[in-house]
């Protein structure tokens, strides 16, 4: 288990916690590792019925933390390995996922949440996947999942122009749910997975399975967009856009 994802399993729900908010819940190499393992690790546990997602201290996830992506494109690191693990996990739950987001949920924040069965926010939460401004592309089968849930048009608006998503722009594109005030937001969700849990086990592993397809095309999308993905990474136009996105954080915290 990593420091920073904190693991449990009580009455058929198993809770995936981010608990980094010291720097927005970033996704680090290791909590990559730790989130795939409990996701693997509760599709073959009976004790497991459906998985929670939270963040904490106001915070979903600031995406991925954009110091292992610099040191990818400095050439100090291979590909993020991690990260491909956890973008091919995603597609392979059986078992329900249920997301509780409150603040920023960016990058790797917002992608995760196609790949959700039910995504619970409070008003205060905002989606934004600023890909293309760090010189990168889509990943996580967005490209293929965003347009089949909010339409061309938005995606395009949130993909490649960059804009950030309020909550209630969220839930009217479809991919959140409620809105939910933060101080229920996790008794919500939690109340939810319980409802999940105690409902006919393999009834319910095959409606998921139905209402969500053929998962070949999805893990196919997933794989080309990594690809282009690792090739932008190591781009002169990614490690630039880096650098100046690191240069505007010392100038802001100084």
């Amino acid at each position: 288990m990593s420091a920073a994802v904190e693991i449990s399993v009580a009455e058929g729900i198993q809770t995936l916690r981010l608990t980094r908010p010291e720097k927005r819940n970033a996704l680090t190499q290791e909590m990559y590792r730790a989130l795939s393992d409990a996701l693997e690790e509760g599709e073959t546990d009976p004790a497991v019925k459906v998985r929670v997602l939270l963040g904490s201290g106001g915070h979903f996830t600031g995406g991925n933390d954009i110091a292992d992506f610099l040191a990818t494109a400095r050439g100090k690191d291979g590909p993020p390995q991690e990260v491909l693990r956890f973008i091919e996990v995603l597609p392979r739950m059986k078992k329900p996922v249920i997301a509780g987001v409150d603040g920023q949920a960016i990058g790797i924040g917002t992608t995760l949440l196609f790949h959700c069965d039910l995504v619970y926010a409070t008003p205060r939460a905002t989606f934004a996947t600023p890909f293309l401004d760090l010189g990168l592309v889509p990943e996580a089968a967005s490209s293929l999942l965003m347009p089949a849930v909010m339409g061309y048009n938005r995606t395009f608006e949130m993909l490649v122009l960059g804009e950030t998503f309020s909550a209630a722009r969220a839930c009217d594109a479809g991919f959140v749910n409620l809105l939910v005030e933060p101080d229920a937001l996790e008794i919500h969700v939690l109340s939810i997975a319980a409802r999940l849990a105690k409902k006919p086990q393999q009834a319910l592993l095959t409606a998921k399975a139905l209402l969500r397809g053929d998962r070949n095309a999805v893990l196919t999308r997933t794989r080309e967009e990594a690809s282009e993905f690792a090739r932008c990474l190591t781009s002169p136009e990614a490690s630039t856009a880096f650098e100046a996105f690191f240069a505007r954080t010392r100038k802001g915290s100084s």
